[in-house]
């Protein structure tokens, strides 16, 4: 596991020059290791080279890798990048300390109900569809700005940011700009954009959060479902 320690280094490097070529602080970037279909494994190989938060897309698969591993690393913090259905959202509130991906009224309500029934406030993102795919996740960004406000009056959710998956296809920084100037309207200041392959175009544009996997780990082992 030596070279996730090296990779995970060149990946800090490489937000830190981002960041001060945008004449930003790097503190001030989170690096989300995505360990998504890698093995407990390597998430403790990042660990023990002082990486602590974590992304994971399914509930069940969070289920089988991270409860251990939390009693060994107590500063682990896990996030919530994938999609998450309604039945799952007593596990997502139980399991993740940060929930991504809240992209419609009956899953507002349903972690609204998990947190109140659980007794613990896990903040989300909304997460915005800019590419308006109809394949993807994510709420059209002209209805975002409602919603966000529907996630906090209507359902007292703890929305703390926005979170953004640009088209394969397209560049992504015409879409990074478009979740900042939501998060502008919306009083947001948390955002929540970036892979492998274009986190430092996210960095000049405003991103908080980068979520990195590839770069990390390697590419994606096929895993359970």
């Amino acid at each position: 596991m030596a070279p996730i320690a090296e990779n995970l280094a060149a990946v800090r490097a490489r937000i830190a020059a981002a960041a001060r070529a945008a004449g930003r602080d790097p503190a001030d970037i989170e690096l989300v290791a995505v360990s998504k279909t890698h093995p407990a494994e390597a998430v403790r190989a990042a660990l023990a080279a002082g990486q602590a938060v974590f992304g994971e897309n399914r509930v069940q698969e969070a289920e089988r890798k991270f409860p251990s591993l939390r009693g060994q690393f107590p500063g682990l913090r896990l996030h919530l990048i994938g999609p998450l259905q309604t039945n799952k959202a007593g596990d997502a509130v139980r399991l993740f300390d940060v929930i991504e991906t809240v992209d419609r009224p009956k899953l507002a309500a349903a972690l609204a109900a998990s947190m109140e029934r659980l007794g613990r406030r896990v903040p989300c993102f909304v997460q915005v569809n800019t590419g308006e795919e109809p394949q993807k996740a994510g709420v059209a960004p002209q209805q975002a700005v409602q919603f966000v406000e529907e996630c906090r009056s209507s359902f007292r959710l703890p929305v703390e940011g926005l979170m953004c998956i640009p088209p394969v296809d397209a560049p992504p920084a015409p879409h990074f700009a478009i979740l900042r100037e939501l998060a502008h309207r919306t009083g947001l200041r948390r955002l929540s954009m970036g892979m492998s392959g274009d986190f430092e175009t996210a960095i000049a544009e405003g991103a908080t959060i980068v979520r990195v996997g590839t770069a990390i780990f390697g590419a994606r082992e096929a895993g359970p479902r």
